[in-house]
């Protein structure tokens, strides 16, 4: 245990980065008063292959941050847990981390994820249980690695859940990144990007839904601070219940030396119910004119009465109808995961969330 040291001060609500969020549901992940406790409560399920590493360490930070509560887990955390997938190892089957739930005060966790020049891997985090948790997680892809990183916030409905998830991308390596929110009272996932040689691409997939009360808020950052460098942020989200809120801002940054720039994101969001509120906020930022492409998208809509009357019409029960429409709006996200096992789980428990809002 350790006492923050930092000049941050405890944010008011009036901050941009911090406008959206229930400052008083956080549990004092924010407030510079509260000592967070160091618990690493990650967990490798099964044995790990030949070429894979899992140490601690003493927490080295790998880039900088502008982040409260980043720097709150950066003091709080004494050693950090170490995955490092070696040069040239190719992983056929996913690697699993596994949060089952933390302790009854305020905590911190961070995880530093590695990969050598030409590693290709998966690795799947799954988060349940309850608790209040501030998270930092970074990566860093040596030449010519492939990541494809998945994290599941499963969360009972009381948890807390504050992360940045940060990726150093190196030349001609790519990072497939997929984050789905279901579970958890308040969930806020901040993830980055940069990049540290030419080739390197960067793709940012995320599903979300909420029900009665909850808060769910993914907040993304690109910098493209490389040349010829690539990204894409595709985000969907649905939305049933009283006071069910989510909120997605993404900033895509292309500065004056990223010349070659190939980049866009889109978001889309679906309300099934009154009472339920999108935020959506895509941002774009350009310092050079000599790139491949940038762009932006944004929706909110109701749900679409037409397709539900179109399958009830073919003799389709309301209830199915409902949940095939559903289906078909996250599937374009879900199936690039590439695990059938865990496709069928996001689904399945997005159809149990659906069930307790009701028609």
């Amino acid at each position: 245990m350790s006492v923050l040291t930092t000049n941050y001060l405890t944010p008011t609500g009036r901050e941009e980065a911090w406008r959206f969020t229930p400052l008083a549901r956080l549990g004092g992940l924010h407030d510079a008063s509260v000592t967070l406790l160091d618990h690493p409560s990650l967990q490798v399920i099964g044995e790990l292959p030949t070429g894979v590493k899992l140490s601690q360490s003493v927490s080295a930070p790998l880039s900088t941050t502008d982040d409260l509560v980043t720097e709150r887990v950066r003091s709080a955390v004494s050693q950090e847990l170490v995955l490092e997938i070696a040069r040239d190892v190719e992983l056929d089957a996913p690697i699993y981390l596994h949060r089952s739930g933390v302790s009854t005060g305020p905590e911190a966790s961070r995880t530093l994820i590695k990969l050598g020049t030409h590693a290709r891997a998966t690795v799947i985090v799954e988060n349940t249980g309850g608790g209040i948790l501030a998270e930092e997680m970074e990566f860093s892809l040596d030449t010519g690695s492939h990541l494809t990183f998945v994290t599941l916030q499963e969360f009972e409905s009381d948890a807390v859940f504050l992360a940045r998830h940060h990726a150093i991308i190196g030349k001609d390596a790519q990072f497939v990144s997929t984050v789905v929110t279901i579970g958890g009272s308040v969930v806020r996932i901040l993830p980055t990007v940069e990049y540290s040689g030419q080739g390197s691409s960067a793709e940012l997939s995320g599903v979300y839904f909420a029900t009665d009360g909850q808060h769910q808020e993914h907040r993304i950052h690109v910098d493209h601070n490389f040349p010829h460098a690539k990204s894409r942020v595709n985000y969907k989200g649905a939305l049933a219940g009283n006071n069910a809120h989510s909120v997605w801002i993404g900033d895509v940054f292309i500065r004056a030396n990223a010349e070659g720039t190939d980049t866009y994101e889109l978001n889309r969001n679906l309300l099934l119910s009154d009472g339920a509120r999108a935020d959506s906020v895509p941002n774009l930022e350009i310092e050079t004119g000599e790139i491949v492409g940038a762009g932006h998208a944004s929706t909110t809509g109701r749900f679409d009465d037409e397709q539900l009357f179109y399958l009830e019409s073919r003799g389709i029960p309301a209830e199915l109808a409902r949940r095939l429409v559903i289906r078909g709006f996250f599937a374009e996200i879900v199936s690039k995961i590439g695990i059938e096992v865990i496709q069928e789980r996001i689904m399945d428990r997005i159809d149990s969330e659906l069930s307790k809002v009701g028609e």
